[in-house]
Order: C-alpha cells, then sequence, then structure tokens
C-alpha cells in the first residue's frame, strides 16, 4: 500500500486508529509475531479453553477471532508497505481500497473482558456451579460442581433420595448447563 492508497481526511488529525487484519487460515499467531518483530502494535485476542487431547483435558489458548488480528497505525506516519507481505498475514480490511478503521471502543472492550477472563483461567467450572452429567451410570442427571480434585478429577454434588451425595468423576463427564 502507497501514500496514494491512503485517503487522507484533512479534518482528521494524524492520530493511530486500529485496523483488522485478515490472516491466512490457521497463522493468526504466526502474524502477530511477525508484526510485534516489525514494530507495530498488535492486538491479538485469545481465550484458553479446556479441550480434549489424547484422551486428557488440556488447556489451549485459541484465537477469539481465528482469522483476524487488529493492529494500530496512523494513516499517515505509519509505513503500511510491509503489513500485506508479512508471513501469516491475507488483507488488510478494507472497503474498497480503503482501510476501514475498527471503533477504538469496541478494541478496548475486548482487552477489557480479555484481562478479566484471565483471572479465571485455571477453572473451567467453578463451585456452585450447575452442570450436567454427559457420561456414566449418572449420565442426563443435573449435578452442583463443588471442587476440582487434580486435572482432571471433579467433585460434584448429586441429589439422590433426597440428599446430596458427593460424587466424584472425570471432569470430561460434566458440561455446563
Amino acid at each position: 500500500m502507497n501514500e496514494s492508497d491512503v485517503i487522507r481526511d484533512e479534518g482528521e488529525a494524524a492520530v493511530p486508529r486500529w485496523y483488522a487484519i485478515q490472516c491466512k487460515g490457521g497463522e493468526s499467531f504466526r502474524a502477530t509475531e511477525n508484526l510485534v518483530n516489525q514494530g507495530f502494535e498488535v492486538f491479538h485476542p485469545v481465550l484458553e479453553v479446556q479441550k480434549k487431547r489424547r484422551g486428557k483435558l488440556t488447556w489451549v489458548v485459541e484465537p477469539l477471532f481465528p482469522y483476524y488480528l487488529f493492529i494500530r497505525l496512523d494513516r499517515l506516519v505509519s509505513n503500511w508497505r510491509p503489513i500485506r507481505s508479512t508471513r501469516g498475514v491475507l488483507k488488510l480490511v478494507s472497503f474498497g481500497e480503503t482501510p476501514i478503521a475498527v471503533d477504538d471502543a469496541l478494541v478496548e472492550t475486548l482487552r477489557e473482558k480479555g484481562s478479566e477472563r484471565d483471572q479465571d483461567a485455571n477453572l473451567y467450572f467453578h463451585a456452585g456451579e450447575a452442570v450436567q452429567i454427559t457420561d456414566g451410570p449418572f449420565k442426563e442427571l443435573q449435578a452442583v460442581f463443588e471442587s476440582h480434585k487434580g486435572e482432571e478429577r471433579a467433585i460434584v454434588l448429586l441429589n439422590l433420595l433426597h440428599r446430596q451425595q458427593r460424587l466424584e468423576m472425570p471432569v470430561a463427564n460434566l458440561r455446563r448447563n
């Protein structure tokens, strides 16, 4: 992208704005790393999720938007040229030939929500949360999550015979209601 590709609005000061970048499939982490190495300010919202891998639950970091990330650029000062040839980058999201700025408030909200989520990233279920048992002899029954017992086991409270019974079971056999 050269200077003529960027529309200059005389009323708009040279203020850095956030823009969306579309990444090649599965390469948003690579694009982020390469853009940061080039000195760009990049925001790549991610979330930590628990997935079953080789029969075990493990924490995996995944992009919130799998094919997109945000980059902060000044329309007048920033060098936009290296962006399109950066490994992992497909293109700058544009309307016609004009890159579209993303609302700063949206990016700020995503940043705030991401930092809030990180505080609880070590817990998949929370004490007192309603869960459903998905496998085993109590399949389809409702329970209340009580606590973790190691990484793969959980203690739940199940109403049996009008009393809450504590049961230990694999975390993989539970899901949120």
